[in-house]
């Protein structure tokens, strides 16, 4: 038994020790420091060719290493193995190679190395950094930004598709004013927004705006609607309130001089319904009342400001006006199985499906689509999905100025698609740079005030070489580079890509889970995240796990149990991203607790076996 399997995996070791030769070409261009990582990589892509499943079966019967967890070092691990197993089988020992593989213990201090290079220095009690994605409050609030950093974030992501320079950098001023103030440090992640594959407008539909207060399971009001009342403004309705507001109005500027708490604004609403704004609140920038009643708004609304008597019986009327215009509402198209959606090349706002007095459709329903030099890259049968993969269906025909999808993918009673909804086209070879002219002008910013580049819709290693050489030129050849795996193309290419980053001093990759489930499927999503982790880890290069980390307390404050599991699965990575939401805060200290737990029970694939108190217990 010890000749065959030693056999086995003496051809293992010559086989994958032939490719790398093969490979010299491209070991040549790579940065000095990660040739020996690059020669592992190669090891680990030669070994992962074949099915060892088997032998893994036999190495353990023999207690030998099963070559599970043997992604950092892998020649090296095979040497070791054949070793043993040569004295076993008493074979002529293993020649040592002149230019040694990574050794045994050596692949995790280089994977830290690594880490280290591109993030900074490892936080108390946990390896695995945190990054944050920064909201627009964090430029005009420097004690949301001191609070993060204190809570443990380790990294700040600005995404460039979000706000402007001005912006950025007013948030790079609230982190550097913290750092100092904490002493604790903190990298900068910058990520290029990349071509914005999205529908395009829809016609709005009436100016019909509704609020609703918050009822119990028996009806009753648990929190009223919270209204600001403004004496002049650019909008009216939800857009751009604050998260404890609701609703927005404008009303004239010499009531707000005039107000006073518990006065009241009545009206009747667009059903002919009275209803009251009880004042509870005067503040800068105008007043805050509150509804307990819903109530639907249009234009031209008749609004009545009155106040008690001093008998507090009677209400007189202090004064009357119109509800100033309101922005139109946000429509979407409604869209079922079985259903035709037209997906149009111009930008004229698109529309719902038109149909007859019986409800059949006269014409298709259409919305327009933000690239649409993509056409010519689409072929019948390829799949679409839209809004994150809420949406789904199948080209049926393509022309250079529509493309019509079959809808199969919807909710049993169709599903709402709005505007500026994601695109996602798996099938398809796009031919869109991974560079737009709005990322190249932003990596001027990003080269002076960034540690970190976040590269978007990467798809090839020609994708990589043009991004090195726009730093080149800036002179950012030293910055660090992340490139996001979100599509099926570059999960596809991934150890060229690899390879290609490495031809960069620092470099690592962010896990997209969303565009990537999107993509690939979200059955294989557990699959391909697995993956990428082996692979990058065969690199030596470090892994962002990011989307929908703990979303659910970002976003409403109370976490859900899978999304804990998820978070400490993050110990698998060298840093876990949060995105942005109300409760962020919390998030990263919960996420920051979860890491620091995990940290002495998981590192990569490897469990490590401290004392358990369950254990200790035992017989007590």
């Amino acid at each position: 038994m010890f000749d065959h399997v030693y056999d086995h995996v003496f051809t293992l070791h010559n086989e994958i020790a032939d490719f790398e030769k093969s490979m010299q070409a491209v070991l040549g261009v790579l940065h000095i420091g990660h040739r020996r990582s690059a020669r592992n990589l190669l090891h680990y892509v030669a070994f992962r060719r074949h099915d060892v499943r088997d032998l893994q079966d036999q190495l353990s019967a023999l207690g030998l290493s099963s070559l599970g967890r043997s992604e950092a070092c892998i020649l090296a691990t095979l040497q070791q193995v054949l070793t043993v197993l040569g004295r076993l089988a008493e074979k002529t020992p293993l020649n040592s190679s002149e230019d040694p593989s990574v050794a045994l213990d050596e692949g995790k201090a280089i994977l830290a190395h690594n880490t280290g290079a591109l993030f900074g220095p490892s936080p108390p009690g946990r390896h695995v950094r945190i990054m944050v994605t920064m909201s627009t409050e964090a430029a005009g609030s420097y004690e949301h930004v001191r609070a993060l950093l204190e809570s443990g974030m380790d990294c700040m992501r600005i995404n460039c598709a979000h706000d402007d320079s001005a912006t950025w950098q007013r948030m790079i001023e609230n982190l550097r004013r913290a750092q100092q103030e904490l002493q604790k440090p903190c990298s900068i992640l910058m990520d290029l927004g990349g071509p914005k594959l999205r529908t395009g407008p829809i016609a709005h539909g009436p100016v019909i705006h509704k609020w609703r207060p918050t009822r119990d399971s028996l009806g009753r009001v648990t929190r009223p609607v919270r209204v600001l009342l403004v004496g002049s403004s650019e909008f009216s309705g939800t857009a751009g309130l604050p998260n404890d507001l609701d609703f927005q109005i404008t009303i004239p500027s010499e009531w707000l001089k005039a107000v006073r708490l518990e006065d009241q604004i009545i009206f009747k609403d667009a059903r002919d319904k009275w209803r009251k704004l009880r004042i509870f609140e005067c503040c800068d920038e105008g007043a805050i009342a509150e509804c307990r009643q819903t109530a639907y708004l249009v234009p031209g609304l008749k609004l009545r400001l009155r106040r008690r008597h001093k008998s507090g019986k009677k209400w007189r009327i202090l004064d009357s006006a119109r509800l100033r215009e309101l922005p139109p509402t946000e429509q979407s198209i409604l869209v079922k199985k079985g259903e035709r959606l037209l997906l149009t090349s111009n930008h004229e706002p698109g529309h719902p499906a038109i149909r007859d007095e019986s409800g059949n459709i006269l014409e298709a329903a259409r919305i327009g689509c933000t690239l649409p030099e993509v056409f010519a890259d689409l072929q019948v049968d390829q799949h679409i999905w839209f809004d994150d993969g809420k949406i789904g269906g199948r080209i049926v025909q393509v022309s250079s100025d529509t493309i019509e999808v079959e809808i199969d993918h919807a909710r049993p009673d169709g599903s709402k698609l709005g505007a500026d909804k994601g695109i996602n086209l798996p099938d398809s070879r796009l031919r869109l740079p991974s560079l737009t002219a709005k990322d190249i002008e932003d990596l001027r910013f990003v080269v002076r005030h960034a540690d970190l580049i976040g590269y978007s819709f990467v798809r090839t290693p020609k994708d990589v070489a043009e991004l090195q050489e726009h730093l080149h030129d800036l002179g950012g050849d030293g910055l660090g580079i992340i490139l996001k795996i979100e599509t099926r193309h570059a999960f596809e290419q991934l150890p060229h890509l690899l390879l290609a980053a490495m031809r960069s001093p620092r470099a690592g990759v962010m896990i997209a889970r969303g565009d990537l489930a999107i993509e690939c499927g979200f059955e294989r999503l557990a699959e391909l995240q697995e993956e990428i982790l082996w692979f990058c880890e065969a690199a030596h290069l470090p892994v962002i796990w990011a989307t929908q980390v703990l979303e659910h307390l970002t976003k409403e404050g109370v976490q859900s149990r899978a999304e804990i599991t998820d978070a400490a699965m993050g110990e698998r990575a060298e840093c876990v991203m949060l995105n942005k939401g109300p409760y962020i805060v919390k998030a990263v200290q919960t996420l920051d607790d979860i890491l620091k737990r995990m940290a002495d029970h998981q590192i990569k694939k490897r469990s490590m076996l401290r004392p358990l108190k369950l254990a200790g217990c035992f017989g007590e």
